[in-house]
């Protein structure tokens, strides 16, 4: 419990949780007839109902800015390009593709905002994206050009979401995933006039169960650990999600995983955890603070 105390810690294990119950989704969307884009939209307008509550519970106040509106935007992209891409290729290639957010974070914060990575920051990144790889190779298949071209931009996306909501303050952060299901449900929920949509106590039971436990409360972990996490945390951190897929799988369905997914699952895992121990020994120095950086420190 002492460990507990330090915020830091607390928001790896925020980002922890969060990772797990993200991991949920396989298993349900399997269990769920519906339309893609349909299960997109309902599981973000019921996870929209569940963060809108949290904020009235924290007195957050909800505000249109820069960075709730590119949070939004990022965070939407991510949920469309990732759903179409399962549609147009292997559902391997999507989820490592999306997996690739911690490159593109390295990429992105180094071209925009000039930021230096450490060393061990890039092997951590390099060491994560290999193990994911190793854990889907079995399963990994040339699929549908177009198809792993939305799931990199899933990737794109993914990282530029952890980068904005990461700069931003409570209120734009909160504001901006708020935004990002609210869009996305603006988006997908139309699609119920246009595909065949059972409804019934198992669906229901399903998409709330999307809605709540596997979108709606993670977003909430995920923006306490934004507090205190960097985006390149969040992301590597997050990594485990998709090695837990499978193992939702196994429990639910008896299907044991193949030997490179347990290799590739152990890389991960190590990867992480080295890289976690290794940043709270040594944390990076903080550049001195300017006008911009108080703006959009996190209110107490």
């Amino acid at each position: 419990m002492i460990l507990l105390e330090n915020p830091k810690n607390r928001a790896i294990l925020y980002m922890l949780t969060c990772a797990v119950l993200w991991s949920t989704a396989g298993i349900f969307l399997k269990l769920l007839p519906w339309n893609a884009m349909v299960i997109a939209g309902m599981r973000s307008l019921i996870s929209a109902g569940i963060y809108i509550l949290f904020m009235r519970h924290q007195k957050i106040t909800f505000v249109i800015n820069k960075y709730s509106l590119l949070s939004g935007f990022f965070l939407c992209g991510v949920f469309i390009f990732f759903i179409a891409a399962n549609k147009l290729t292997a559902a391997a290639n999507a989820i490592v593709l999306q997996y690739s957010a911690p490159i593109f974070i390295i990429i992105l914060s180094a071209l925009i905002f000039k930021q230096k990575f450490r060393k061990g920051d890039i092997l951590a990144v390099a060491a994560t994206s290999l193990g994911i790889a190793l854990f889907f190779l079995d399963d990994l298949s040339g699929g549908n050009m177009a198809g792993n071209l939305l799931a990199v931009l899933a990737g794109i996306f993914f990282a530029s979401m952890f980068i904005t909501t990461g700069r931003a303050d409570d209120q734009s952060r909160s504001s901006g995933i708020l935004l990002g299901h609210v869009f996305t449900a603006i988006i997908g929920v139309p699609f119920i006039f246009f595909s065949p949509t059972p409804v019934n106590p198992t669906t229901v039971t399903i998409i709330l169960a999307l809605g709540i436990f596997q979108l709606g409360i993670p977003y909430i972990l995920y923006g306490m650990a934004a507090r205190h996490c960097s985006a390149l945390a969040c992301s590597l951190i997050s990594g485990i999600e998709p090695l837990l897929n499978p193992t939702w799988v196994f429990l639910f369905t008896g299907e044991l995983p193949g030997l490179f997914a347990l290799a590739g699952g152990a890389v991960v895992l190590t990867a992480v955890f080295s890289w976690t121990v290794w940043s709270n020994r040594f944390p990076p120095e903080q550049p001195p603070a300017t006008d911009t950086d108080k703006t959009a420190e996190p209110q107490k």
